[in-house]
């Protein structure tokens, strides 16, 4: 059986390869040339969460980041 953690470190894995395989440019886009950060979240739909909640929290993802970034000074224009 696989644990939680173990899936998301694989389907982490798989999509991030499949991506800089397909587009390999994003990768110096990226700082450190990381695709996903070290987190992962984890629930089930029921008596603690339900569809909405996990749907917010998937949409709001990077949104505090963006924000940041968004407000920052442009060095270079890519």
């Amino acid at each position: 059986m696989i644990s939680p953690a173990n899936l998301a470190k694989i389907v982490k894995s798989i999509t991030a390869r499949e991506v800089f395989r397909v587009k390999p440019e994003i990768r110096k886009l990226l700082w450190g040339g990381e695709f996903w950060t070290k987190g992962y979240y984890i629930n089930t739909v029921g008596k603690s969460a339900n569809e909405e909640a996990i749907k917010q929290y998937v949409q709001n993802q990077g949104l505090k980041y963006e924000l940041i970034y968004t407000n920052q000074p442009r060095l270079l224009e890519i």
